[in-house]
């Protein structure tokens, strides 16, 4: 061929031809997107959520957004099934002003004309799925804290005026007095005797997207307390939160049964009575085994519980069943048997009832 130098050639070696040179240098695979966003995912958790700015722009999202009260906000997070976290109550009262959608490569948040209530944590992820099982893609998440700020409202809103906290003695407890404004100055105060509850950051912390924290709880802490905020112009008080401090044992529920009368006569009305006692915040669940249950004799089943103080500072949930047959009949005579359950277990007791 004209103009290209010939190439220099030796003499081959026998049989070279068949026996491939072990140090052949192998060009590197140049993996796809999809093939490469695999590989890298066990590496770092990437976030996949975004913000829709003005004239269609996007933009990564901080881990927090101060947005003035009113404005609205679309989020988008990139995937084909995305499940969406947001601040609980926007479901409780099924808020027309939350639009969730999934479209084809993405999931979509919008919020509109948005209130100092909004004030929370939106996050989102994405779901893997096989068949009916599905669990969370922890590589692929994305989470932001947005301030709705309003000066009416430098305390998010509570749907209540008052609120108790659970003071246990082995977990941390929070006095959500959580704010709209960030660079508000909050202080924690006790109703009393009137005084302002020192923030030491050893004991007491303060967390803007929380509210203060007790780390290490005890019966001392008890009472009723509130927050004030200030942010350029008078300061604004919280909803007051009384304080119960626990000392109760985590496991089982501690039941006891007890019959109106171990004997009845015909025709009489018979009450059972299954107590149980446990952590106030913990409900226990009832379940009733009874001589006529098989031949659907009906009875009466009421539950209720009730919280009581022990008179040492230490608060405990009283929970009840009471199962009431009426016009007591031969058949409903026998072993009446309680079961309470929580969520550390069950306890099963029983009393006899027989028949005059």
């Amino acid at each position: 061929v004209i103009g290209q130098p010939a190439k220099s050639k030796r003499p081959k070696e026998p049989g070279e031809n068949k026996i491939k040179p072990v140090n052949k240098r192998v060009k590197p695979k140049i993996l796809k997107m999809k093939e490469r966003e695999t590989a890298d995912s066990s590496l770092k958790p990437q976030s996949i959520l975004t913000q829709v700015m003005d004239k269609g722009r996007f933009q990564k999202v901080a881990a927090t957004l101060s947005l003035s009260a009113g404005q609205s906000i679309e989020l988008r997070c990139k995937g084909s099934n995305v499940t969406w976290n947001y601040p609980s109550y926007l479901d409780t009262f099924k808020d027309s002003r939350l639009s969730i959608k999934q479209l084809d490569r993405y999931g979509q948040l919008i919020l509109a004309n948005s209130t100092a209530a909004d004030t929370g944590e939106y996050s989102c992820w994405l779901q893997l799925c096989n068949g009916n099982r599905c669990r969370k893609d922890e590589t692929r998440t994305g989470s932001t804290y947005i301030f709705f700020t309003d000066k009416e409202e430098l305390f998010v809103p509570t749907p209540s005026y008052f609120e108790i906290v659970y003071l246990n003695p082995d977990k941390p407890a929070v006095i959500p007095c959580r704010v709209t404004t960030p660079s508000a100055k909050v202080s924690l105060h006790r109703e009393f005797p009137a005084e302002e509850i020192e923030t030491d950051g050893t004991d007491i912390i303060y967390d803007v997207k929380k509210g203060f924290v007790y780390l290490n709880p005890t019966s001392d802490h008890k009472g009723i307390v509130y927050c004030k905020a200030e942010s350029q112009g008078a300061p604004q008080i919280s909803i007051k939160y009384h304080l119960l401090y626990v000392e109760v044992p985590k496991g089982p529920p501690s039941t006891t049964v007890m019959a109106s009368s171990s004997r009845a006569e015909v025709g009489d009305s018979v009450h059972v009575i299954c107590k149980a006692l446990g952590e106030p915040d913990v409900d226990v669940n009832f379940r009733w085994q009874y001589p006529g249950q098989e031949s659907e004799r009906p009875v009466i089943i009421q539950n209720f519980w009730r919280l009581i103080n022990r008179g040492t500072g230490h608060t405990t949930r009283i929970s009840k069943s009471v199962l009431v047959v009426e016009d007591f009949e031969a058949r409903d005579a026998g072993n009446y048997i309680c079961i309470a359950q929580n969520l550390q277990g069950e306890t099963t007791v029983a009393t006899k009832v027989e028949l005059n």
